[in-house]
């Protein structure tokens, strides 16, 4: 499978790897992931019910919101979400050529 390739402006080759997960029960909201999204490929929703672990559900400071993928088609491959999330909660992947 030939995947998606490009070139730095400096000429070296580069694969992109896109989002292609983010894990809701281990993000914190903080909201660092969005800040470096330059396409608006997520956003800050409120945390379900289903989210919540039993143990936090008595504690005041659970976390009230979590990150969500709402346009992951518009994700350039950067890779910038995943390396200032403090908590490992995106996964990504390279894309073949023509998907």
């Amino acid at each position: 499978m030939d995947v998606i390739t490009g070139i730095t402006r400096g000429g070296t080759a580069w694969t992109p790897s896109f989002v292609t997960n983010l894990n809701a029960k281990t993000c914190i909201g903080c909201g660092r992931c969005y800040k470096v999204c330059t396409r608006d490929v997520l956003e800050l929703i409120d945390r379900s019910e289903d989210d919540i672990d039993e143990d936090d559900e008595d504690d005041s400071e659970s976390i009230a919101s979590v990150m969500s993928l709402s346009n992951p088609m518009d994700c350039t491959g950067c890779g910038a979400c995943s390396r200032v999330c403090p908590k490992s909660c995106f996964k990504h992947s390279p894309m073949a050529v023509g998907a």
